[in-house]
């Protein structure tokens, strides 16, 4: 397919757009429900809808599934599931404001652990703008003052576990197809989300079953507008508008939720987005 920058950039703006209604509604759900069962129904759809794509993409589920390295495979599907569940669990202790604005920090995370888990070479401008970003870190938290969350450590870990998530499917990447990929993160995740949800299983109201049924259709449209924008267009150019999901979930949490934004965290945030764009430019400088 040939390349179209521009329509890839408004792709990835949709996707942020369409995450960050999918965090609003998670963050409902889970205020209302166990967090399992929740993020356990949205997987069952997710395994449903990659499925589905496996077998358009690759002719079949087995060609779909034929990978040399099942258990790293197994190892991401199920590292992203837990990471989900930690994530929605932050929303409804910090609210998506201050979640997002922590959770930011997952490129910086993936610039510094990618020397260690992958080989790359990390110049000092890099380490640089890591280090900013974790003063920007600092800023939101506030250790040592009165006003410091430790809820906020829920996000910072959401935040490490994605970023290893992102590098461990670079890694992958060597040797399975992105299809190949996306099949294990759906249906993996799925059996191991129902080993854990279904012990968590509640009623729930009609009206939040319209929720989770939109949860899902969200879940499936934003993965399949991400599929399409790297289809058209090259990672490095699209991934610095990901950032714009902090904006749409900021608004969402603001107006919705009636959220506030401290100073603080507003100072921070901006800190660790010019930390990761910065981060960023210079990967696609270096390749």
């Amino acid at each position: 397919m040939e390349l179209n920058t521009r329509f890839g950039i408004w792709l990835m703006i949709l996707t942020t757009f369409i995450f960050a209604i999918q965090d609003g509604i998670s963050r409902h759900l889970a205020g209302e429900y166990n967090v399992f069962m929740v993020v356990m129904i949205r997987y069952w759809f997710f395994a449903a809808f990659v499925t589905a794509i496996a077998k358009h993409q690759s002719g079949s589920i087995k060609q779909a599934a034929a990978t040399t390295q099942p258990w790293l495979q197994a190892f991401r599907a199920v590292l992203l599931v837990a990471e989900i569940c930690v994530m929605i669990y932050s929303f409804t202790l910090l609210g998506l404001v201050e979640a997002h604005s922590v959770f930011i920090c997952y490129p910086l995370l993936v610039a510094a652990l990618s020397g260690p888990i992958l080989g790359e070479k990390v110049g000092w401008r890099r380490w640089a703008a890591i280090g900013a970003g974790f003063v920007g870190v600092l800023i939101i938290l506030q250790p040592g003052s009165g006003v410091f969350q430790p809820a906020a450590l829920i996000s910072l870990t959401a935040a490490l576990m994605f970023a290893l998530y992102g590098l461990l499917t670079r890694y992958a990447a060597r040797r399975d197809s992105a299809a190949t990929s996306f099949f294990w993160t759906g249906t993996v995740g799925s059996v191991a989300m129902t080993w854990v949800g279904i012990w968590f299983w509640e009623p729930m109201a009609a009206s939040d079953w319209l929720w989770m049924g939109l949860l899902c259709i969200t879940g499936a449209a934003g993965h399949y507008t991400l599929i399409k924008c790297y289809e058209v267009a090259e990672a490095s150019a699209v991934q610095p508008f990901a950032y714009f999901q902090l904006a749409f979930a900021g608004a969402i949490g603001i107006i919705v939720f009636g959220e506030t934004v401290r100073t603080n965290v507003a100072v921070g945030a901006a800190i660790i987005l010019a930390a990761g764009l910065f981060t960023l430019w210079r990967e696609r400088r270096a390749k």
